[in-house]
């Protein structure tokens, strides 16, 4: 089936604007290749479709190489596949949350949780991070309106997690005694 003019022109836009942001994440050692760029646009169509969504303009690939490109669980080697993932993951959750939530405050959590709790799991961040999250959201919370979608996780955590004053203190009482 023959593209549309419209759809071409996005696939262009797109195109050029996803080379540019190797201007950002090359100081972190990561760039698109032309037939990288291609592969992500045609994937964004995919998935926008699959999920049965409309957007207008360069779409949320930017935002996210953005805000992950200096992330220490990417690499060169993952780069383009993990992009894939958190495109893929990103419009997921915009339906989950019933679009109660920007496109900033979504990718800012994502970042933050895929930083700090899931340590570069994108299972962990899909399955258990923003599905926790995506129940609040659709229970009526908006807190992240106000943090821009930072600091919001632990509000919601099942998981107890380590508390590294507590454990040092124990340990010099362990060594030092």
């Amino acid at each position: 089936m023959e593209k549309n003019w419209m759809a071409l022109l996005q696939d262009q836009n797109g195109l050029g604007c996803l080379m540019e942001m190797n201007q950002a994440s090359e100081q972190f050692g990561l760039a698109l290749t032309r037939r990288d760029a291609e592969l992500i646009l045609k994937e964004r169509g995919k998935v926008l479709r699959e999920m049965r969504r409309v957007e207008f303009g360069e779409g949320i690939i930017p935002q996210i190489i953005y805000e992950f490109c200096d992330s220490a669980y990417i690499d060169q080697d993952n780069y383009v596949e993990t992009l894939l993932r958190l495109q893929e993951i990103f419009y997921l959750y915009k339906n989950e949350m019933l679009d109660e939530i920007s496109d900033s405050e979504l990718v800012h959590f994502m970042k933050e949780q895929f930083e700090s709790i899931c340590f570069g799991d994108l299972g962990y961040l899909e399955g258990t991070c923003l599905s926790n999250f995506a129940q609040a959201v659709r229970a009526g919370y908006g807190g992240h309106k106000k943090s821009d979608g930072y600091g919001e996780y632990e509000k919601f955590d099942e998981v107890a997690r380590w508390d590294y004053e507590l454990y040092f203190e124990a340990l010099k009482e362990i060594c030092w005694s």
